[in-house]
């Protein structure tokens, strides 16, 4: 039975493609979490500060870089 797929061969390309679509997918809940931070500001649930706004963005990057290790991205 003839098989269809082809696989490419490993190459530095396609391990840095796959590599950044992992580390995107990966990161996507900490996108979500900035992302609805972000909307909560705009609808006035927090206070628009842009010292809450970086010890925000610091603690999820710490606990990005926590739970993904070599994986987590650097914002």
């Amino acid at each position: 039975m003839p098989n269809n797929l082809t696989l490419l061969p490993p190459n530095a390309d396609n391990v840095q493609v796959f590599t950044g679509i992992a580390m995107d997918v990966m990161g996507l809940p900490f996108d979500i979490a900035r992302a609805q931070y972000a909307r909560a500001v705009q609808l006035g649930l927090i206070e628009r500060s842009m010292l809450a706004s970086r010890d925000f963005s610091r603690t999820l990057g710490a606990i990005e870089q926590l739970a993904l290790g070599p994986w987590a991205r650097h914002v």
